[in-house]
């Protein structure tokens, strides 16, 4: 049920002074709810990069694909790509230098996994308000059409909470975004692996089954300035903010963690898929 303490407009972007942006980048944000593709890590990066989450998804097993959540204050190497300079200044554009990141997630589908992540908005999952919140997707895996990458449906980042309905099938989430249908013809989020996207988080968006021979693995990062608070103090208990710029307000975060070893901790919190 949607908790009615949350505010869940959506707030254009009014950045007067860019980083990395440029204003027709916070147009097209405004407008549409995400921005993409940007080029973050080169190849031998990137490369880097997907060993280490390889070996994170191996030591964990079956839980791996996509039960890797919220350890970006307990493994240092999640923590050194959320704080990394290169993504912060794109998400300072959206919002603001006062920066948080409160939640990560790798999620790998591998091929012909049959699940979909039906259509959905991310806010209304969280205990936030107001709805400030914006979530980063870095393609560790080259991504596109074919091997299910994120889709967005434009424009439904302005529309407040949609009604949602029971899901059918095989589906990450047992509920879904109601006659989406008829909301827009979605957009395919295709990123080349070491490429970002960046969408607010009450844009309307799901993916498909994996048909292909090919895994599509990304890193979410969900990045919030400090005046976002957390409306339920039990969902509170589950999140571990970092800080990655600026003030950061009431909210308690976490030191860059010692320890870069799955095995020796474990996820505070859950927050969602994509």
């Amino acid at each position: 049920m949607l908790d009615q303490k949350q505010d869940l407009r959506f707030e254009p972007v009014k950045t007067e002074t860019l980083n990395a942006l440029s204003a027709a980048d916070i147009r097209h944000y405004n407008a549409q709810g995400f921005v993409q593709p940007f080029d973050i890590f080169d190849a031998t990066e990137i490369a880097e990069i997907r060993a280490y989450i390889d070996d994170l998804m191996t030591q964990m097993g079956e839980d791996g694909a996509y039960g890797i959540n919220c350890y970006q204050a307990r493994l240092s190497g999640l923590y050194d790509i959320a704080t990394d300079p290169r993504i912060l200044d794109r998400v300072e554009d959206i919002i603001g230098p006062d920066i948080l990141c409160w939640a990560t997630a790798i999620l790998s589908k591998k091929p012909h996994d049959p699940k979909a992540v039906p259509w959905h908005q991310d806010a209304s999952f969280w205990s936030l308000s107001p709805a400030r919140t914006v979530t980063v997707w870095l393609a560790i895996d080259d991504a596109d059409a074919k091997n299910s990458a994120m889709r967005f449906i434009p424009g439904t980042h302005d529309r407040g909470a949609l009604d949602v309905q029971s899901t059918g099938g095989a589906a990450v989430f047992h509920k879904e975004t109601a006659n989406a249908d008829a909301l827009g013809a979605p957009f395919t989020n295709e990123l080349k692996a070491g490429q970002i996207s960046l969408h607010a988080d009450m844009l309307v968006h799901g993916s498909q089954p994996n048909v292909s021979d090919r895994r599509r693995c990304g890193f979410t990062l969900r990045y919030c300035p400090p005046s976002v608070q957390i409306t339920d103090p039990g969902w509170a208990k589950g999140v571990e903010a970092i800080s990655c710029r600026g003030d950061t307000g009431d909210w308690t975060t976490h030191p860059r963690p010692r320890n870069n070893d799955i095995t020796k901790t474990s996820s505070p919190h859950v927050v969602g898929n994509n």
